[in-house]
């Protein structure tokens, strides 16, 4: 949600600021602008609705600057409108800000600051930053903004620029994420690291109460008592190209076909085919306090969270230890009860979810062990949790999760792996042919992906559905749920996910001959179990379309259609179920009509409650 971009160096300044908006579109928006700096003069413009609107705008006039800020908002405060939209400022125009998170406490500022004679144009809770920063100038702009974030309370990032104090971009940070990309006599600030890859992959995250300083000559870093900081500066191994369409008509696309290398790249170097011993030395919680274990909780929201449902299947099948699977968003307000043989798992793509990163800190509260299962190695959850498991997905642009999804199941069976081999659960044998059947899997899913276009052509009779249920059992529950999230997050039909032994509990009322069901039936454990289920929808007129083994010859003649899948160990059939469904609701995304990439009212990543 919400993007920041800025860049201060010997570069025209508007191209970049643009480019670097574009590459945060992802993220979800309603409105953007940019504020420059011309030499003592603040240039600002914003716009309703997208980037292009920004674009156009600007080529109507001939503008230049010396260094700026953009932003991409997500209307919280205030509806989406050019008022509203970011850059903010000050009675004066002299202090300019942009800002992701929420001021919780906005109203009682504005309140304080009318009454000492502020005048305010807009509806949104960031605007009263520049007036407090107006407020407490004296000489010197990040004295003013140390000063003025004291006042705040809620989450914030913010990068400040003013004429009275030039040359220099100021930012905070207590919350959502802000990075400074660090070039050769230039220098970027950004909300992630997409924009920034172009030109540099050198790279300092800034931790919560840090405050930066950007000038041409260099970044300095500070705590929020004005204390100078020593910040490491990270090199990010992300080739700019990742994130190009490299020919594919969305992001989306891409990245779905992308799998089979994610895959291989978050095994590389973490199995033995020889052997089939699990190697994650790596992730930095030594190995005697893992063997003691009893118990694991899988902390996440959205798809990280029905991957973490696949998790505990892998956990609990392989390792043989209890696993709880908890929605970060409402765990964090939970009076939850651990002990320190708890491993306390948390799952996040990009490392920076709000819910997911409160309840790992209220965690670490009660002192059990942490790991993160992140994408991004410099995130907050990433940098905070106790231990690091790396999937290796590389950038994800588009907002549906796909890839990344992927890259948690591989990371989460590796663990699971792990932890039987290391507490002894698990014979060589099995281990050995558990692991190579793992490697097998990325060339199964290649072999899904070249009937992309009979899915296609299989999505395009429902174009015009409005409800769709979704059922599967066992391992197969969790792709459910995310098969159906998928449907509904970027096709806007209605689609619920539900275990098939659960549908006589109410679902089946809902079912009739306008109601389609995709249903989830590898040979698995069972297979008998969700057939009858199949078999209670046909008889109620349902139309079924199942994705089954390529080897069930009977399943054709029960259902009107089938997409086939390789035969699979069963407990790893999710890595294979999950990619038709993908493709199902990506081709029926793209026949409705939708933005695929950028689905209305989403956020790639959701950095505030």
């Amino acid at each position: 949600m919400c993007g920041i971009i800025g860049y201060i160096g010997k570069k025209e300044v508007i191209p970049i600021l643009l480019e670097g908006l574009k590459k945060l579109e992802y993220r979800g928006y309603d409105s953007a602008g940019i504020a420059l700096v011309d030499q003592n003069k603040i240039i600002r413009r914003r716009v309703e609705g997208k980037i292009s609107a920004l674009e156009t705008s600007l080529k109507k006039e001939e503008l230049a600057g010396d260094y700026g800020i953009g932003h991409t908002r997500w209307a919280t405060h205030g509806r989406p409108c050019e008022e509203n939209a970011h850059p903010h400022q000050d009675c004066t125009g002299a202090f300019i800000v942009v800002h992701n998170g929420i001021i919780e406490n906005y109203l009682a500022i504005k309140e304080t600051l009318r009454g000492e004679g502020h005048n305010f144009e807009t509806e949104t809770d960031t605007e009263v930053i520049a007036h407090l920063i107006e407020k407490y100038y004296q000489d010197n702009l990040e004295k003013a903004v140390l000063r003025a974030i004291q006042d705040l309370e809620g989450a914030f990032a913010i990068a400040v620029i003013s004429n009275h104090d030039l040359q220099k971009i100021v930012l905070a940070k207590m919350g959502p994420p802000v990075v400074v990309g660090l070039g050769e006599e230039e220098y970027f600030v950004s909300s992630d690291l997409n924009p920034l890859l172009s030109y540099t992959q050198n790279i300092v995250f800034l931790d919560d109460g840090d405050l930066a300083v950007i000038t041409p000559s260099g970044a300095e870093f500070f705590d929020f008592s004005g204390n100078s900081l020593d910040k490491k500066i990270d090199r990010i191994a992300w080739n700019p190209l990742m994130i190009e369409k490299s020919g594919y008509k969305h992001f989306m696309l891409k990245e779905i076909f992308e799998q089979p290398q994610v895959i291989r790249d978050t095994f590389q170097g973490r199995i033995s085919l020889d052997t089939g011993k699990i190697f994650l030395s790596e992730i930095g919680i030594d190995e005697k306090r893992l063997r003691d274990v009893r118990r694991v909780v899988l902390i996440a929201c959205g798809t990280s969270f029905h991957s973490s449902l696949t998790g505990k299947y892998f956990i609990e099948s392989l390792a043989g230890i209890p696993v709880d699977v908890e929605y970060a968003s409402e765990y964090r307000y939970r009076d939850f009860i651990l002990d320190k043989d708890s491993l306390v798992v948390t799952i996040s793509q990009s490392g920076e979810t709000a819910d997911s990163l409160a309840a790992m800190r209220a965690v670490k509260e009660q002192s059990p062990m942490t790991l993160a299962v992140c994408n991004v190695a410099g995130s907050s959850i990433a940098r905070e949790a106790d231990g690091l498991l790396m999937t290796h997905a590389g950038p994800e642009i588009g907002v549906a999760a796909t890839k990344t999804f992927t890259a948690q199941m591989a990371a989460l069976v590796l663990l699971a792996l792990y932890l039987a081999q290391i507490k002894g659960n698990m014979d060589a044998k099995t281990s050995l042919d558990l692991t190579q059947e793992l490697q097998r899997i990325p060339h199964k899913i290649e072999k899904i992906l070249h009937q992309a276009d009979a899915i296609e052509k299989l999505a395009l009779k429902f174009k015009y559905a409005s409800h769709f249920l979704y059922l599967g059992r066992w391992a197969n529950y969790p792709i459910a749920l995310e098969g159906a999230l998928k449907l509904k997050e970027i096709s806007y039909i209605h689609a619920e996910g539900y275990p098939a032994g659960e549908m006589k509990h109410g679902p089946i009322a809902l079912i009739d001959d306008k109601m389609p069901t995709m249903a989830i039936i590898p040979k698995d454990r069972v297979y008998d179990k969700t057939l009858s289920n199949i078999s209670e929808i046909k008889a109620r007129l349902g139309y079924v379309v199942v994705v089954a083994d390529e080897n069930d010859k009977d399943i054709r003649s029960k259902v009107d259609e089938v997409i086939t899948i390789p035969s699979v160990y069963p407990l790893f059939s999710p890595f294979l179920t999950n990619v038709p469904l993908q493709l199902f609701a990506y081709y029926i995304a793209t026949f409705r009509g939708a933005d695929v990439d950028q689905p209305r009212n989403l956020a790639k990543s959701v950095t505030v409650e």
